[in-house]
């Protein structure tokens, strides 16, 4: 029988990765209090036509991506990214009336696409979502801490910020007519998937990335050109807020999201530091969401980004813990050894216990786990009512009376 592997597409989280993991949701976590959102989670699977009605049924993650099945007549999909669920439990649970609402979240995400580094089919996002405030100081503010989360995991000038504005409803309409314009002579050139975007939803076909594609799109016409003043002056102020809080930016025309919900604010933080360039955080405004789900006009803004990068790129990750090796020798002192390890762990000191085993195996394994000290107990010991304690970096050990043991490694740090 072949050894059991992961499901491709699926990886394990080991403690060393995990530490990484953890350290990115911490952050933002950390991050996100600072400016008033709110930890909230939504369930890892949907009806399905919660990411098919909001992610617009010839998308990728719609078309070939889902992870979807049907349960006693009901259509079922895994989230593959969690902005919809946010809304729809917006909807849901009746939240119209407290906004702005502020929400962070984080979990896994699942898409069906080919893994590569970076990307698998389970993946982990940490995101969040500015509900109910139709002025640019939402984007400013949800951009503000997208700077400041990426600032904490050290990537300060490995990633750069790139912004574009949709504009709004009219400026979207001039400009999806422009472009279908542009690309009908085009049309027998165009792949499959883009020659049924063109009908249904021209702006995805900007996405795309077949090759033939991308050179018809290249002379294509740029959103700039369809918009009106006052797209133009909601763009403007996002700018200006940028420059007063000193983030950088650089205005990216090709950048566009291709669902009609989409408007004014898109950004992406790319880098190159995991070899061809790629994105590590993205988001934008999507005034028309809700109200696209069947719920109260409101507008939104937010960003996702991928665990998985952010922990291949994160700097100063926390080391493990080093425990206190608590090494009982002899039945009188294993005795003793359980409800001192208790005792040690309640005073918020870590334990790890040796088992089994002569002094230099239990000792071996104080040093595999890394223990800042050793805390013998044998029957010499037992008589004095003390401990030997070992000082693993030094090599010195003094006796300490059982009744100050907790004082003395406490005080150790």
């Amino acid at each position: 029988m072949a050894s059991l592997q992961p499901v491709r597409g699926t990886h394990d989280l080991l403690p060393d990765d995990m530490r990484r993991h953890q350290t990115v949701v911490d952050r933002i976590r950390r991050c996100a209090a600072l400016y008033g959102f709110e930890e909230m989670a939504t369930p890892i699977f949907e009806f399905t036509e919660v990411f098919s009605r909001t992610l617009g049924e010839t998308s990728d993650v719609v078309s070939k991506e889902m992870y979807t099945f049907e349960r006693s007549g009901d259509h079922i999909t895994l989230r593959p990214e969690g902005t919809a669920g946010i809304c729809r439990a917006f909807i849901s649970n009746g939240l119209a009336q407290q906004v702005p609402f502020k929400a962070f979240y984080q979990g896994p995400m699942f898409r069906y696409e080919r893994p590569q580094k970076g990307r698998q089919r389970q993946f982990h996002q940490v995101g969040v979502e500015l509900l109910g405030i139709e002025s640019p100081q939402a984007d400013i503010e949800v951009l503000a801490l997208a700077a400041q989360f990426l600032d904490t995991l050290g990537l300060q000038g490995q990633v750069t910020l790139e912004i574009n504005t949709l504009g709004d409803s009219a400026s979207r309409t001039a400009y999806r007519d422009a472009l279908v314009a542009y690309l009908m002579p085009f049309h027998d050139q165009l792949s499959e998937d883009s020659k049924t975007r063109l009908e249904k939803n021209p702006l995805r076909i900007l996405d795309s990335k077949d090759e033939g594609d991308r050179k018809i799109i290249a002379n294509a016409p740029v959103f700039s050109d369809s918009l009106n003043d006052a797209s133009l002056a909601f763009f403007e102020a996002v700018k200006q807020g940028l420059d007063a809080l000193g983030i950088a930016y650089t205005v990216n025309p090709r950048l566009v999201r291709g669902l009609d919900y989409y408007c004014h604010t898109a950004f992406e933080f790319t880098t190159t530091a995991l070899g061809a360039q790629g994105t590590v955080l993205a988001g934008g405004r999507y005034d028309g969401l809700i109200q696209s789900m069947g719920g109260t006009p409101t507008p939104g803004i937010g960003w996702a980004a991928g665990v998985e990068r952010l922990a291949m790129l994160v700097d100063g990750v926390p080391d493990k813990a080093r425990p206190i090796a608590l090494i009982p020798m002899g039945d009188a002192a294993e005795a003793l050894a359980l409800p001192l390890a208790n005792q040690l762990r309640r005073a918020g000191l870590p334990v790890d216990m040796a088992y089994g085993g002569a002094m230099k195996k239990r000792m071996k394994r104080a040093n595999t786990v890394n223990a800042r000290v050793a805390v013998i107990l044998g029957d010499d010991e037992l008589a004095r009512n003390e401990a030997t304690v070992r000082d693993l970096d030094s090599g010195e050990q003094s006796a300490v009376a059982l009744d100050g043991l907790v004082q003395a490694l406490t005080a150790l740090g």
